[in-house]
């Protein structure tokens, strides 16, 4: 997809990905795919473990790392939110052509980006399945964004926020103001189109986010008004809840959502940490 944002610096080197950060394919292809999406400044390690505990359960799995993502954060303030979203369409494309029906599934900004191509993509996404997905900020000072860039390239990072001790999220250290002024563009044009769902939707909300404030919860529940959608409460757990205390209750639900609402069985596969067959 073409991007007014893509033309920032374009043709500047970028960095080597992180290690951790790579994306990644699992399963062998089947009737039920999964897109996975991370979050602003986040890299697929923090889906790994629920894309695992997914492909275990026999589904196709997949997960981009996003235009920008995963190097440095200057890489990522030459991009903006068309072209992660660019990305996430092909990578669905690519899904729904090897299998026959696909669910999306994100974390943050990833969560609004799936929200995006449910909106886009209407019918052909089987239904989507968000964690602590952003869709505004109460932080008055986000209104300054598009003068600070001018002035400051990057402020203080938000990876990590887990409550889990020991756990880790691979992300940058600094935010460039410029891609976080792209991510506010991206609120805007999904907000209003969220009557447009028609698929079903699950969404998680940690009680505890330091990064995404409970307003983003309630603009998303106010806002499907063409399909069901259910909220579950994270009790133990912070923003980056996919690697934090209640990240069994995410992949459980996760599973139990795609078996609700799959039309076609899933093959049965040895799951992960406790799951059951896929049997829908």
């Amino acid at each position: 997809m073409a991007s007014a944002d893509r033309g920032r610096g374009a043709g500047a080197p970028s960095a080597a990905v992180l290690p951790g950060a790579e994306p990644f394919v699992l399963g062998a292809d089947g009737p039920v795919g999964v897109l996975l999406v991370h979050g602003f400044t986040g890299t697929p390690q923090s889906l790994r473990l629920w894309g695992d505990y997914l492909a275990a359960a026999g589904l196709t799995v997949r997960c981009p790392l996003l235009p920008g993502h995963g190097t440095r954060w200057q890489d990522m303030a030459r991009t903006g939110w068309r072209d992660w979203y660019g990305a996430v369409d092909e990578a669905f494309g690519d899904l729904r052509a090897r299998c026959g029906q696909v669910f999306v599934m994100g974390l943050s900004m990833g969560g609004t980006l799936a929200l995006r191509l449910t909106e886009e993509r209407g019918a052909e996404v089987a239904g989507a399945v968000t964690v602590n997905p952003s869709l505004g900020t109460d932080r008055r000072v986000a209104r300054l964004a598009p003068l600070i860039a001018r002035v400051r390239p990057s402020v203080p990072g938000i990876a990590s926020d887990i409550k889990a001790a020991g756990a880790r999220e691979v992300g940058y250290d600094r935010v460039p103001v410029r891609a976080f002024v792209s991510l506010m563009e991206l609120w805007k044009v999904t907000l209003p189109d969220l009557p447009r769902i028609v698929s079903p939707v699950l969404t998680f909300r940690s009680v505890i986010d330091h990064v995404v404030e409970p307003s983003s919860g309630r603009l998303l529940l106010a806002g499907m008004t063409s399909a069901p959608v259910t909220e579950r409460l994270l009790a133990d757990s912070y923003h980056v809840a996919t690697l934090d205390n209640d990240r069994q209750a995410i992949f459980e639900g996760s599973l139990e959502f795609v078996r609700a609402h799959c039309a076609a069985p899933a093959p049965g596969a040895a799951a992960a940490s406790g799951a059951a067959d896929v049997d829908v």
